[in-house]
């Protein structure tokens, strides 16, 4: 028979375990959500930026401070996608496109994880141009990461 301090401790160590594995994984669900249930991964004070991941697919959304969805992109395996989600859904860029080099040398970065850098480029009409880079040099590393 077990005692009430060892159950006790180990109801505790299993509680702990079991949230420490799911906080480290990104929701699945609420993408497209002023607020989602998801931890504002910004580097910016002036956005809020969320991952969700999905069968392998990392997808991130950029809303601005009063939660209105701006952009949101897709990468895996090394490629990135623009999502047809948000205010600015049409002006999310990639390195591939024509205006991703006048939009590199402005702006501020407001995500940046081990793969992918999010930079936002305020525009006179109250939109944002936002460009994606992959940071990953090496796809099949990339490929295996699951990013």
């Amino acid at each position: 028979m077990i005692s009430m301090p060892r159950l006790v401790s180990f109801l505790a160590l299993s509680l702990a375990a079991g949230s420490a594995f799911s906080a480290a994984a990104p929701p699945s669900t609420g993408l497209g959500q002023a607020w989602p249930n998801a931890t504002d991964v910004s580097v910016s004070p002036r956005y809020h930026v969320y991952v969700f991941e999905r069968h392998g697919i990392r997808y991130v959304q950029v809303n601005d401070l009063n939660g209105t969805v701006r952009a949101a992109f897709g990468t895996a395996a090394g490629d990135v996608f623009a999502l047809p989600i948000g205010m600015d859904a049409d002006r999310l860029v990639t390195l591939s496109e024509p205006v991703a080099a006048a939009t590199a040398a402005t702006g501020e970065t407001v995500y940046r994880d081990e793969n992918t850098s999010v930079n936002a480029t305020p525009l006179s009409d109250g939109g944002i141009r936002m460009l994606v880079v992959g940071t990953c040099d090496n796809p099949a590393q990339c490929s295996i990461q699951g990013h």
